[in-house]
């Protein structure tokens, strides 16, 4: 109905941001979303997973992003790309339902979780937005094809990719956001970068978003900060040894209940996943409160792995790690899975091998980059990918950073 996609609240609401200050809400359509089940079920998913066990400041949810990266979009669109002939201002409110829902399929401590069950939360986003969900019934009000519209922004194939850069490309409203919103949580400076610079140079044209040359520096620094957050925040090792134990708890807890094991406190959230036929509601009803619960009573299982991984999550006995790939040191990678059978312990469970990787800046290359590059637009006009121009990201483009580590017990030495 065209009067629910216009409709507009009495009186503006602001939610307190300590990264934005204020995030400003007055479409109905909007507040309406917020006030979801579904929207409202990211108060209880961190957003940085097990982070908070190494930087203890890191309890912010996917709540608080959201709601971020839609006032980031707001901004652009309300202030920036308002008036412009480039810009559709018919796509207003596709690109903020999208800013705003673009994580709503994420599971609890997201990666271990899907890394052990084989679910994708792109997937459940389009679910919760496709499906019989609150988020689907709202936005079926502004129009009967607004939901699909919106999954094909979020799954970057809309028509008007203008709407897909400000969600989802090399310098898009949510990794702005949670660059300085991890930065601010984590109590770190590297996540931090000029970033009211960049929104006074973003440019709408044709099929593309660009950034004016005069800004090119303070993109630099965006750029940047991202290579450094990855390196410091995001890749860090403790974070990925509780990650460890976290995904070994989930295939133990699996592998358990496949072998008929009687839990004295059953997992009952957890069989549609360990049987792979789970519903969006059992998916959706599943948050980090409830898996910390859970872990919390397995403490007193009688299966002696289960116990004491839940044991070394939940009082934060993590394992050790080393700097080793095994497919290059394959002898004393064999060395410490018999140190570890040495103590007793089973292989299987207290020995993983792990490694990270990330592009800091991804040239364009046709059929293999994913993203679209970042342009600047030249003073005469012309249009040019940011690596051409500036020198800082041509030494760093491309350039993969792979770490490999080992995680192991801290019982073995190392």
């Amino acid at each position: 109905m065209e009067d629910y996609a216009s409709a507009k609240l009495v009186e503006e609401k602001v939610f307190k941001d300590p990264v934005h200050g204020y995030v400003h809400v007055r479409d109905q359509v909007i507040w309406d979303l917020i006030a979801t089940k579904e929207f409202q079920r990211l108060r209880r998913i961190r957003q940085l997973g097990t982070t908070f066990l190494v930087f203890h400041g890191a309890e912010h949810s996917r709540f608080n992003h959201s709601l971020g990266v839609y006032e980031i979009v707001r901004r652009i669109v309300d202030d920036i790309f308002q008036g412009r002939p480039e810009w559709d201002n018919d796509e207003r409110l596709l690109a903020l339902c999208a800013a705003l829902l673009h994580d709503v399929g994420h599971g609890p401590f997201s990666h271990a979780f899907e890394n052990v069950f084989g679910t994708n939360h792109e997937e459940y986003t389009r679910m919760v937005l496709l499906g019989d969900t609150e988020i689907h019934e709202v936005l079926a009000r502004v129009s009967k094809d607004f939901p699909e519209r919106i999954a094909q922004v979020i799954d970057k194939n809309y028509t008007n990719q203008q709407v897909v850069s400000l969600i989802s490309s090399q310098i898009d409203a949510d990794r702005m956001d949670y660059l300085q919103r991890d930065a601010y949580y984590t109590g770190v400076s590297y996540g931090h970068f000029d970033m009211e610079r960049i929104l006074r140079v973003m440019r709408p044209r044709k099929d593309i978003i660009v950034i004016k040359a005069s800004g090119m520096h303070a993109v630099e620094d965006y750029i940047m900060s991202r290579y450094q957050m990855y390196l410091q925040i995001y890749f860090h090792p403790v974070s990925r040894s509780a990650e460890t134990i976290l995904f070994n708890i989930l295939k133990r807890a699996k592998r358990l209940s496949e072998e008929g094991y009687s839990f004295k406190f059953e997992p009952v959230h957890f069989k549609p996943f360990f049987e792979n036929n789970n519903t969006l509601k059992q998916y959706l009803d599943l948050d980090e409160s409830i898996m910390l619960t859970y872990f919390q009573f397995w403490l007193e299982e009688n299966d002696a792995i289960l116990s004491d991984l839940c044991r070394r999550f939940v009082n934060r006995d993590l394992f050790e790690h080393v700097d080793l790939n095994p497919e290059e040191e394959p002898e004393r990678y064999a060395w410490l899975v018999e140190q570890v059978k040495a103590i007793g312990l089973d292989p299987e469970y207290y020995i993983r091998p792990d490694s990270t990787s990330d592009l800091p800046y991804d040239l364009y290359r046709p059929g293999i980059s994913s993203k679209s590059p970042i342009y600047l637009e030249m003073p005469t006009g012309e249009i040019r990918e940011l690596a051409d121009q500036s020198h800082i990201v041509a030494a760093i483009a491309t350039k993969i950073k792979t770490d490999y580590k080992v995680y192991y017990p801290k019982e073995i030495g190392g």
